[in-house]
């Protein structure tokens, strides 16, 4: 008889572990995921394919909550929706049992951004030895910050024949980044020290630091009069408190098909921000209260018009100058400074 019991023992509880829900029973399926913008809804289904009998059904979203059943189709409103990553959750109640899902869902811009090409206005000599990390002109000052440890520095610059005026140079330890002026203040990151560094730019000598919080890398940087702007070189745009330089919020940079990643040197002009893409040579214009992408500038041709030698690498510095109202840009490692005007397509 013990056998016979054994099996029946057995047969129980197999049966009772293939009735008990899990998670993995469960699954949202977006029904519409490629074409998610803010003029449409998000369409989805909380799959059942087991069968379980469920109680209820509720999903989260942004600042949604709405009862579903099982296997039917649920639209949630994205009008004036955050662009970017978001995550979807499913909580699922099953006999007392509490079952969350989450999907990752992305809502893209509702508008394809403009196309930009260039005309080189004028050319200038600029230091074939500076990494450039950050470009910005200050009381129609150019102020450049240079990167690679043991040769970063911040410099005043005069941009018409690439004279340096002052260089600040930093601990060998340190590898500079982008910088931005807050009033009198110039604030400077580093890339993987986890913090950034405050000069007086009337006496162009250090001031303090400050941490980083939440973004570990520090690459790119603006001001707009009343946010400081922060790439890390992920998905991120940092919102910085301008007086304490603490990290606030983030947002994502977004086109009609693409979450942007790698944005670099930012540039602030006019209501939008201009951003150099590491390795690529281009500029994306943000709007920096939505992340909405409007417009993507092709930079290509420029690092052909300079020397090759075997320090030369990729564009990056982005500056505009109120008084000519044109742009600079230049490389990393570049011999020229090139004026441009940018042409609409």
């Amino acid at each position: 008889m013990f056998p016979n019991k054994l099996i029946v023992i057995l047969l129980v509880m197999t049966l009772y572990a293939c009735s008990t829900p899990k998670k993995t029973d469960f699954k949202i399926s977006l029904l519409n995921e490629k074409e998610l913008n803010t003029s449409q809804d998000l369409k989805l289904k909380v799959l059942n394919p087991k069968e379980h009998q469920i109680n209820s059904i509720m999903i989260r979203f942004l600042d949604q909550e709405v009862n579903a059943d099982a296997n039917t189709e649920v639209n949630l409103q994205l009008k004036g929706a955050k662009l970017g990553s978001h995550t979807v959750y499913a909580d699922i109640n099953v006999d007392g049992e509490k079952i969350e899902l989450q999907q990752n869902v992305i809502i893209h811009n509702d508008k394809k951004p403009d196309f930009y090409t260039y005309k080189i206005t004028n050319t200038f000599p600029h230091d074939i030895k500076a990494y450039t990390q950050g470009l910005e002109f200050y009381r129609d000052t150019l102020y450049e910050s240079t990167g690679r440890r043991g040769h970063s520095s911040l410099r005043k610059v005069d941009y018409k024949t690439g004279e340096v005026y002052e260089q600040i140079n930093l601990e060998d330890y340190y590898f500079g980044e982008g910088i931005t002026f807050v009033d009198d203040r110039i604030i400077m990151l580093t890339y993987q020290s986890e913090e950034g560094l405050i000069y007086d730019a009337n006496k162009f000598e250090r001031i303090g630091k400050f941490k980083y919080n939440k973004s570990k890398e520090g690459w790119g940087l603006s001001y707009d009069g009343e946010w400081l702007y922060k790439t890390d070189g992920s998905d991120k745009i940092w919102r910085l408190n301008p007086e304490t330089l603490e990290e606030v919020d983030y947002f994502q940079a977004v086109t009609n098909t693409t979450l942007l990643k790698g944005l670099n040197e930012l540039e602030y002009v006019d209501g939008k921000i201009y951003a150099n893409t590491y390795l690529k040579d281009g500029v994306v214009i943000f709007d920096p209260k939505t992340g909405a992408v409007e417009g993507l500038i092709d930079l290509r041709g420029l690092k052909s018009k300079v020397k090759k030698h075997p320090e030369l690498d990729v564009l990056n510095g982005i500056a505009y100058n109120p008084k000519t109202e044109k742009f600079y840009v230049t490389g990393k490692n570049w011999d020229k400074l090139f004026e441009i005007e940018l042409i609409k397509k």
